[in-house]
């Protein structure tokens, strides 16, 4: 199966069955700082099996629409947050999974001030952002033992705007 695939704004309803959008959207919990900073608790959901978590600095390249996507991968023994150190937006590609194999992917486009956190075992492409620099910070998890499943697709699925 193949197709094109359009992409929607990165909500945190669209993107529930996937992972939490980090962002400082609704009221803060909290008026922290001498009542100069607004504290959106826990964001995410982070799950690791055996070992601990991790803060990485991946720099990507950047890529342009239409994207071709024929790679998804997922991790199963843990999550993966992604807190972009730039504005510039990241295309943010996702697959239900259909009994072991990714179903029809989804794509949505991050806005600035946008991080996002994918749940353990969540079919996903690989970091994409749409301009330079494609510099993001990435807490999951470090330890031992097989945490990568990639699945390429027989005919690759095209993703535009």
């Amino acid at each position: 199966m193949s197709g094109t695939i359009r992409i929607e704004p990165l909500t945190a309803a669209a993107f529930a069955p996937f992972g939490d959008v980090l962002d400082a959207s609704g009221t803060p919990d909290k008026i922290i700082n001498q009542g100069m900073c607004d504290r959106h608790h826990d964001r995410a959901r982070l799950d690791f099996g055996d070992g601990r978590a991790g803060i990485s600095v991946f720099d990507a390249v950047p890529r342009s629409l239409p994207h071709t996507l024929d790679m998804v991968e997922r991790h199963p023994e843990g999550s993966q947050a992604f807190l972009p150190m730039t504005a510039a937006p990241f295309l943010v590609i996702v697959a239900p999974d259909d009994n072991g194999t990714p179903g029809t992917p989804r794509a949505f486009l991050s806005a600035a001030g946008q991080g996002f956190n994918l749940h353990r075992g969540v079919w996903h492409g690989v970091l994409t952002p749409l301009g330079a620099p494609g510099l993001c910070a990435v807490v999951d998890r470090i330890g031992s033992g097989p945490n990568l499943e990639e699945h390429w697709f027989a005919t690759p699925w095209t993703i535009t705007d």
